[in-house]
């Protein structure tokens, strides 16, 4: 199985195509996942301070790096700037807060994590109207929080820098207004929203699209219901025509699925805490789709 699969980015780093993404799971079960990834061969890690997972994040991170069991550049950390704090005066004591709970002198990408800033109560809880829907911070400034981002890879806090749920239109605005080009997008990316106006437009430009929930977004789905905003989403898995072909290709549903983000030229993030989950998710690289599969899909 090779495991040393990468994408180039805009700035001439290398960047794993598959990571792990760590959204709504216990202290202890990424720890557990962490360390099992990185057991398994993977070396891209996908967080946030909105996860509230990075301090036992850092904790696996720490062992392995004092043990020698790998080094710091062969990891790819990537966290971002969250929602509650989009302010260019948030960027950098977020950024440094986030070091210091993942125990590491910078990361290799960060990213502003929406591309608005919602207000908070005073308990730094998420404000929301009569409906449960947040509220936005209508001030949000993309192009004055960018030029604090850049000045984190200036400063060695940020090997790349990105955004994170930014449309076509914000993207381009960024575009017209930065020094540094953004160098990923990551986007919800699946068979059933593929995004292809935007991947296109990404990609024309450069800018390398991550996808996260690239299994489906059940999580996602359940975040909305919480707030009463119901997603009909079905189950990717059980799609006649994924299953087809992974039959013909003898691969889980799962495989054919991150394949696809994979020959469409994205990086992928799927989420998993079972070891033997995350070992398939990384065997996609000893076949490849065919274009017919590619345009079934």
């Amino acid at each position: 199985m090779d495991t040393n699969q990468f994408l180039t980015l805009n700035n001439g780093k290398k960047m794993p195509i598959i990571g792990i993404g760590t959204w709504q799971a216990s202290d202890e079960e990424i720890e557990t996942a962490v360390d099992a990834a990185l057991e398994a061969g993977y070396r891209h890690i996908d967080t946030a301070p909105r996860y509230g997972n990075e301090q036992a994040i850092g904790k696996v991170l720490k062992r392995w790096l004092d043990a020698g069991k790998v080094k710091r550049e062969e990891l790819f950390i990537v966290t971002k700037l969250p929602v509650i704090a989009n302010s260019p005066s948030d960027v950098d004591p977020i950024i440094r807060k986030s070091l210091a709970d993942l125990q590491l002198d910078y990361v290799d990408m960060f990213l502003i994590h929406t591309p608005f800033t919602v207000v908070t109560n005073e308990d730094g809880s998420i404000k929301r109207d009569e409906e449960g829907l947040m509220i936005p911070d209508l001030t949000t400034n993309h192009a004055a929080t960018w030029i604090e981002m850049e000045k984190l890879v200036a400063n060695g806090l940020a090997k790349s820098i990105g955004v994170s749920n930014f449309d076509k239109e914000q993207v381009a605005r960024l575009l017209k207004n930065c020094k540094i080009r953004p160098a990923n997008n990551q986007i919800e990316h699946h068979v059933y929203l593929q995004q292809r106006d935007l991947v296109e437009f990404c990609k024309a430009e450069g800018i390398a699209i991550t996808a996260y929930s690239p299994l489906g977004s059940k999580g996602i789905a359940n975040v909305n219901a919480s707030v009463g905003i119901k997603r009909d989403l079905p189950d990717l898995m059980d799609i006649p025509e994924v299953k087809e072909i992974a039959a013909a290709h003898g691969k889980t549903p799962a495989q054919v699925l991150l394949r696809w983000i994979v020959d469409t030229g994205c990086i992928a993030i799927p989420k998993s805490t079972n070891p033997e989950r995350l070992r398939q998710n990384l065997n996609v690289f000893d076949f490849k789709l065919t274009e017919e599969e590619v345009a079934k899909l």
